[in-house]
């Protein structure tokens, strides 16, 4: 059973920075392709960054070139590091697999919030 846990959220003020992390278990991580999702309240669930099991990156449009997704196969883990953060950035953010290719059960996810 795959198993996701979020983590690095928190408060923070516009322009402030957040590093996220997310660890899976139960997979075979290095084969998949990874994304960051998140879902402010009254909103549907967006992808925020997706990363391929080699590691190339592509980003939505509104986060590029303030968000960094990485990931470290050892330790099966995929990051996101949110540069530059806006009030709109505020959500909770979940990883999951690529969602083109399908979908494990969401995990918690870690909220970030605006502090303005």
């Amino acid at each position: 059973q795959v198993q996701l846990v979020e983590s690095g959220g928190g408060l923070v003020q516009p322009g402030g920075s957040l590093g996220l992390s997310c660890t899976a278990s139960g997979i075979i991580f290095s084969i998949y392709a990874m994304g960051w999702y998140r879902q402010a309240p009254g909103k549907q669930r967006e992808l925020v960054a997706r990363i391929s099991s080699s590691g190339t990156t592509n980003y939505a449009n509104f986060v590029k070139g303030r968000f960094t997704i990485s990931r470290d196969n050892a330790k099966k883990m995929v990051y996101l590091q949110m540069n530059g953060l806006q009030p709109e950035d505020a959500a909770v953010y979940y990883c999951n697999r690529d969602q083109r290719f399908g979908s494990w059960d969401w995990g918690q996810g870690t909220q970030d919030t605006d502090s303005s």
